[in-house]
């Protein structure tokens, strides 16, 4: 039966009369709401594995789709354009990112260097991919600047104790020293570059952190 026909069904069949069936829009109308995030989420995801693999003009809204398993119209109906898709790509993971690293407590060295290496494990590479096209389009200088700003506000959060014993100039190197060491291109010269495994790296980000700090980080972990 079509939608049309479900509507003229239900007008013609008064919900409180004695053996009417229960009503069923409220129950359709969630059931196309989970569908219908779903289905941006797989567009989002589709996209987020493409955009890591090649650059922003090397993927088609015809690559997306057919990964995400949807039509192109549908991709277009959800968000507009190919940058709008880029944008709405770029929030979900700053968001996914922000909300795991709000979970450091405020002081804990140790803890936030595992995370944010579990962060670029999962994004670094991407990141990476997305800084290197940051001077082709404004989409991708704004969702970098976006980015970092997220970055060097969760540095001031996160290493509050340590930054407020500090103040004027020598607050300002602890700070920069905390982003530079944190910063995804300090992972990446790690792992890619260096070629350390991630343990390691965690070894030798928690050391460098140790040193600007003047204090102890913790073992492995």
């Amino acid at each position: 039966m079509s939608l049309l026909s479900d509507m003229k069904a239900e007008n013609l069949v008064p919900p409180d009369r004695p053996g009417a069936p229960p009503a069923t829009r409220p129950y359709r109308m969630v059931s196309r709401s989970q569908a219908a995030e779903q289905t941006r989420q797989a567009i989002i995801q589709a996209a987020f594995s493409l955009y890591s693999e090649r650059d922003f003009d090397q993927v088609s809204l015809d690559d997306v789709a057919a990964r995400a398993g949807v039509a192109v119209r549908t991709l277009l109906r959800r968000f507009g354009s190919k940058e709008a898709l880029l944008d709405a790509v770029a929030e979900a993971g700053d968001r996914e990112i922000d909300d795991r690293r709000q979970e450091v407590p405020a002081g804990d060295a140790a803890a936030a260097v595992r995370c944010v290496v579990a962060d670029y494990e999962g994004y670094g590479d991407a990141i990476m991919r997305l800084l290197s096209q940051e001077d082709r389009a404004a989409a991708f200088g704004r969702i970098a600047e976006r980015g970092r700003r997220l970055h060097h506000a969760w540095v001031e959060r996160a290493f509050a104790p340590q930054l407020a014993r500090r103040s004027g100039a020598t607050r300002r190197r602890l700070r920069a020293q905390l982003i530079a060491i944190t910063d995804v291109y300090t992972w990446k010269l790690m792992r890619r570059d260096l070629g350390l495994g991630r343990s390691a790296t965690i070894e030798t980000l928690r050391e460098m952190v140790a040193g600007v700090i003047g204090e102890p980080t913790g073992g492995a972990g």
